[in-house]
Parts: structure tokens; C-alpha cells; sequence
């Protein structure tokens, strides 16, 4: 550990979120850390006993974030950094009343919560690039600065519009708190799912037809690499976290050995829910603008001022994802160079 993580280090750190991948995960990293004293990890939900087993030494307490108990729960324990972790349930879970109150009303019960503590001096926001939304006019890639053309008006883009301003609202409040929001790209990796995995993942793909979106990946190990950055390295502010380079749609489906099936974009939806195997998280109304043109974010700021650099570009990303992972391909890679070949030679043919 190098001589700034020891002097920023956080003493006592809770963890919202903990049976999740990037919370479960993050709890059992900081655990493992010798120079933080104390591992809070919260959730409604217990952790699987495998996740349960990493976390070590890590206190684990069952609580509701939308209730007065986390108030109690970081004043208990004397907390000094809190990773609100919680809104990352947006992977694999369908949004409903029930998981906006608890993106919504949980976040402003942590923000209180850390308000009203004396001992709180950081705070840690994973966020997504949802709150950008997606349209035919966005810009080439978002900067943190750039304001969305159309918000999200429902789903997680909204709820996490809404929970970004209760957390700036609490840093104009609290003053001597450190806020750091981090806008995660799609993540995609062997082991978290996700909505854009179980959507690659099926054999034949439902695309916008006559549209080309331009898309990033973040792989899931920088992606708890980054949360624990921000844990261990205080940089206030609002960062755009993706791996480099770009692909797009039709590329991802290709290297997948997947086919496309080209539809009118109203029609990728229910589409899905015909052809998905029960394993797939649907892809929803809210989600079609991004299948339909794509999003982009502009990472500078990720390396000039969170001073975060990625291991895995999007194209590595996306190539480890169907390497490891579960996705099986229909067209194997012979297939697809024979295929290749032979369109090569009969386009030489005609000239």
C-alpha cells in the first residue's frame, strides 16, 4: 500500500448494499486492508455464504436503509466513510414502487443519517450513466458537465437523478464531507449480472432496425477497483468511470457469435420476454432509447482528477465477458471468418 492510501485511509467504513456484487465484493477488499479498523456491511438481504465467508472480519448487520436504524447503525460504530452501494440492485432486479422507495427514500435516510453525524467525512455514491438518458441528438460522448438533452423520466435514470441531488444537497449542508459520485458505465464481467450481459447473452439478439448505437463497457473488476479507490483516496466530485474505446451493437453481437434479429425499436421489449430462458433480466421500455442509439461517456476526468486508470478497454471487456462467462455462441469464430472470406471474394469478383 503506498505511503497517500495510508495517510487517507479511512478508520471505520459502513457499506450500503453488501449482498450485492459491487457492495458483497468491496466489503470483503477493505476487509482484507490492515490500515482500516472497522467493515460495516448493511443490507435487507443477507450475502450469500460464499460472499459471506470473504468479508472476513467485517461486521455484518441486517437493516432496512429507508429506516431510522442506519442512523444508529454509523453512529454505533463511529463511522467516518460510508459507500452507498445500495442503488447497484438496479442489475438484476426489475424496477418497481418498492425498489424506487428504496433507491429513493433509503438514499435520503443515509444522507441524514450521515447529516447528523459528527464523525462522517466521506461519502461514496455509486451511480450510473442512466442519469444521462439517450437520444438521437446526445452528444458524441458526456462529460460530467453535459446535461442530458431528455432525463430519464422513470425507472433507475430517475431515481438516480433524484438520489444525486440529495447527495450534492448534502455536501452544500456539510461542508467538511467529501461527496464522490461515480457514473459507472454498463458493466458487464464473469460473475455480476447484469441487464446488458443477459442481454448479449441470448442467442438471438432483438435490435433497433436501421440504427447503429455506439456503446462502453466497464468490467466488474474495475468497477470495485474504482469504488475502492474512492473509499481509500478522498476526490470529491462527480466522475464518469468506463473503460476506453467503443464498439458497437452489431460488433458486440458478432464477437458473441450471436445473431441479430433487426425490429422496430417499440418492438425489442416484448420480443425479449418471448425469447428470453428465464435467466435474462427484461429489458424494458426505459431501456430501449439506449439499444436504439447508445451512450458514450468521456472518461477524462476518471484519470485527471480521480486519478483512476482501468485494466480492461471495452473491447476487453466485452471479450472476457464472452470468454468466461455463460454465453455460448451460435456462429463459432470459424464460421464467422469463413463467412468473411467468401464475402470477400465475391465482392474482389464483381469489381
Amino acid at each position: 500500500m503506498s505511503d497517500d492510501t495510508q495517510q487517507h485511509a479511512p478508520r471505520s467504513v459502513l457499506v450500503t448494499g453488501a449482498s450485492t456484487f459491487l457492495g458483497g465484493y468491496l466489503v470483503a477488499r477493505l476487509a482484507a486492508n490492515p490500515a482500516i479498523e472497522r467493515v460495516v456491511a448493511v443490507d435487507s438481504r443477507v450475502p450469500r455464504k460464499d460472499l459471506m465467508r470473504r468479508m472476513g472480519r467485517a461486521e455484518f448487520l441486517r437493516l432496512d436503509i429507508r429506516r431510522p436504524a442506519i442512523a444508529k447503525a454509523i453512529a454505533t460504530y463511529d463511522v467516518d466513510t460510508v459507500v452507498h452501494a445500495a442503488p447497484s440492485i438496479m442489475d438484476d432486479v426489475e424496477h418497481s414502487a418498492a425498489i424506487k422507495e428504496l433507491n429513493v427514500v433509503g438514499s435520503m435516510q443515509v444522507c441524514a443519517a450521515c447529516q447528523r453525524s459528527p464523525s462522517v467525512k466521506r461519502l461514496i455514491l455509486r451511480s450510473s450513466a442512466m442519469v444521462y438518458g439517450a437520444t438521437a441528438k446526445d452528444p458524441a460522448s458526456f462529460t460530467e458537465g453535459t446535461r442530458a438533452r431528455r432525463e430519464p423520466r422513470n425507472g433507475y435514470g430517475r431515481d438516480l437523478i433524484d438520489v444525486e441531488g440529495y447527495v450534492r444537497g448534502l455536501s452544500r449542508r456539510r461542508q467538511d464531507i467529501d461527496v464522490t459520485i461515480l457514473r459507472y458505465q454498463s458493466m458487464l464481467g464473469p460473475r455480476v449480472k447484469t441487464r446488458m450481459g443477459g442481454y448479449l447473452s441470448m442467442p438471438l439478439v432483438p435490435t433497433a432496425f436501421g440504427f447503429s448505437p455506439r456503446l462502453q463497457f466497464l468490467h466488474e473488476e474495475d468497477a470495485l477497483a474504482a469504488m475502492e479507490h474512492a473509499t481509500l483516496r478522498p476526490r470529491p466530485g462527480t466522475f464518469n468511470v468506463s473503460g476506453d474505446g467503443v464498439v458497437t451493437l452489431a460488433q458486440a453481437v458478432h464477437r458473441a457469435g450471436h445473431v441479430q434479429l433487426p425490429v422496430a425499436p417499440s418492438l425489442i421489449p416484448p420480443l425479449i420476454g418471448v425469447l428470453q430462458d428465464g435467466g435474462v433480466p427484461m429489458i424494458r421500455s426505459e431501456h430501449t432509447a439506449y439499444l436504439t442509439y447508445g451512450r458514450v461517456l468521456d472518461n477524462t476526468r476518471m484519470r485527471s482528477e480521480f486519478g483512476f486508470e482501468p485494466k480492461y478497454t471495452t473491447l476487453e471487456t466485452l471479450d472476457d465477458f464472452i470468454t468466461r462467462g455463460k454465453t455460448e455462441p451460435v456462429l463459432s469464430a470459424n464460421t464467422w471468418r469463413d463467412f468473411e472470406a467468401r464475402a470477400v471474394a465475391t465482392a474482389t469478383a464483381l469489381q
